[in-house]
């Protein structure tokens, strides 16, 4: 063995024992009498000693030749420290040198590997198997390993069959762009990589396994952005003969479980939030609760008082920022700077202070008194010493204006804790979404997605206004995933297709697998993918995925360690009949 023990594991316990570790130089601090090496593997960092006169000659000369990064095998015994360094678990104790071999040498690594490190993003991309060594990234993927682990204790013990479905598909016209996979011997046909197992959950539900999950790798060509990547992994899970409750009660079992045994954290139970109270309270169908200024409209106090901005405006709506009304004018005009950022779109800002001693000050003094103002602050349930911050426009617009801006003033009061979780349920979304662009609606989900019963007589009538027996799971203002009840009869998925624009033929030609499944006794069923990236990286106190991911993409859906995605030689091209035009 060249070790008897890792880096991450002797205590003071272990004082006069005789050991071997092998790793990685992480640093070498050479004060001529005495030389100290921090040796480092994935379990920790353990230090070791030199003495001149005392540790073997050939030992210290192999010392002194000791680079960053060099794999190194050192046998001692292990001694009491005399300086010694809380911060590490090995802390208490060193290794008195006996023997030392250098196993490899290393070139003088492009950045430092340390907690904090001097090296930037891309270049720890380029080198990620360097990157990987760091602490902080090997505690990203422990986090995500004991996820994974818990996630399918729990789904076993609630009865979930594992099940693998194929990565090479059939290309589908709904949701994201899907990526082919050119077929070398169905000339001029492909394949597509999943976005997601939707359609052979429900084929297993058919066949009868009325508990399906995996934990699977998804794949969509999109733009990316923090929270996203070109493949990402879900926790995928399908149930039969249920309801909405019953799949609800199933994974909000599964959030308390996985907060509790990996986070050590107690979840009550989850609330239920309306599509329509999360738009029209928070202005996001992801809304962050843990802190409260909610959206408060305003039209009936704030129009036809002359200030054409309110009174040409389809909605006035605004916030209270408690204990803000000392904010200066300076502060004032970055928030109305950061709301006229072309990404947000607002135009401006309208502020109330409601002072200390009862009195206002604002921005629209010259239309509004200070009778009309109170009213203001009545509406809002505002207090003095309160800051009112007031947005208008059209509905849609001025409410995910007025999201960013909460959003933005949660961060700035430092309401929005890494450390403090507050999940939910956001359930009754429409069923339809209308494409501007190709004059249609389209499936706020996916077209398997059932409608409330309630609302199916809507369909041909106001396809707009009816809402889908679909649910999302937000945990601190981040999708963490979502599902649905799913359509199991043939004639309700036929006139779903009708309302999505497919006529009976592409249906069957897309679908007729599905379709034809239907015709054998398909049980009411639905289910939930949940992002499992996501969860890893909200459990871990941080926004992007990419560092709870071993080899990720970058933001150009690049993968800068291999270069990839790549050329491709001319003769493979030729076996698949493809002619690349330049």
């Amino acid at each position: 063995m060249l070790r008897s023990h890792t880096c991450g594991e002797l205590k003071i316990e272990d004082v006069n024992k005789e050991v071997t570790l092998s790793g990685w130089v992480q640093k070498v601090r050479d004060k001529g009498g005495l030389i100290w090496v921090d040796l480092r593997d994935r379990y920790g960092i353990t230090q070791l000693l030199l003495e001149e006169g005392r540790s073997d000659t050939s030992v210290l000369e192999t010392a002194r030749m000791l680079g960053r990064e060099y794999v190194i095998k050192a046998s001692g015994k292990v001694i009491e420290r005399e300086s010694k360094n809380p911060n590490i678990s090995t802390g208490s104790i060193e290794i008195d040198l006996t023997g030392l071999e250098i196993l490899n040498t290393s070139l003088t690594p492009p950045f430092t590997i340390e907690d904090n490190t001097d090296g930037g993003d891309e270049l720890r991309m380029k080198y990620r198997y360097l990157d990987l060594r760091r602490q902080p990234l090997r505690k990203n993927l422990e986090l995500r390993n004991r996820l994974s682990i818990e996630t399918r204790k729990y789904l076993d013990d609630q009865k979930f069959f594992e099940i693998e479905t194929p990565y090479l598909i059939k290309s589908t016209p709904e949701g994201a762009r899907d990526f082919v996979v050119p077929s070398r011997m169905n000339e001029g046909q492909f394949y597509a990589l999943p976005q997601s197992p939707q359609t052979f959950k429900q084929l297993l539900m058919v066949a009868g396994y009325d508990r399906y999950y995996q934990l699977v790798k998804c794949f969509r060509d999109e733009d990316l952005r923090a929270d996203r990547q070109p493949e990402f992994t879900q926790i995928d899970c399908e149930m039969a003969f249920v309801e909405q409750d019953d799949i609800l009660s199933t994974f909000e079992g599964m959030v308390k479980y996985l907060f509790n045994t990996v986070k050590g954290v107690k979840i009550n139970e989850l609330p239920r939030m309306e599509y329509a109270d999360a738009m029209k309270y928070y202005g996001s169908d992801k809304p962050d609760i843990r802190f409260g200024m909610k959206f408060v409209e305003l039209n009936d106090v704030c129009k036809n008082n002359g200030f054409k901005i309110f009174d040409d405006a389809e909605l006035v709506v605004g916030i209270v920022a408690d204990g803000c009304a000392n904010y200066s004018r300076k502060q004032l005009d970055k928030l109305t700077d950061f709301v006229r950022k072309p990404q947000i779109g607002a135009k401006g800002l309208v502020y109330v202070k409601y002072n200390e001693d009862g009195s206002f000050k604002s921005s629209v003094d010259k239309f509004y008194d200070q009778d009309a103002l109170k009213k203001w602050a009545d509406t809002m349930e505002a207090k003095p010493g309160d800051l009112i911050l007031v947005l208008s426009g059209e509905v849609d617009k001025v409410r995910k204006q007025l999201n960013e801006l909460r959003l933005e003033m949660g961060d700035r009061l430092e309401m929005r804790n890494p450390e403090v979780f507050a999940p939910l349920w956001v359930v009754d979304f429409p069923l339809l979404e209308w494409d501007e662009e190709l004059e249609r609606y389209h499936a706020m989900h996916h077209p398997f997605t059932s409608p409330k019963q309630e609302d199916i007589n809507m369909l041909d009538t106001q396809p707009g206004k009816v809402r889908a027996n679909a649910y999302d799971l937000v945990i601190n203002g981040v999708e963490i995933g979502g599902g649905s009840i799913r359509i199991h009869d043939r004639d309700l998925q036929k006139l779903m297709f009708k309302h999505l624009g497919f006529t009976e033929t592409e249906a069957q030609d897309q679908f007729g697998f599905l379709l034809n499944a239907f015709e054998y006794g398909a049980p009411p069923h639905g289910g939930i993918a949940l992002g499992f990236d996501r969860l890893a990286a909200l459990f871990g106190g941080q926004d992007s995925i990419r560092d709870f991911i071993a080899f990720p993409k970058n933001n150009s859906g690049r993968d800068i360690m291999i270069d990839s995605p790549s050329v491709i030689a001319n003769e493979q091209l030729d076996e698949l009949k493809i002619k690349v035009i330049k």
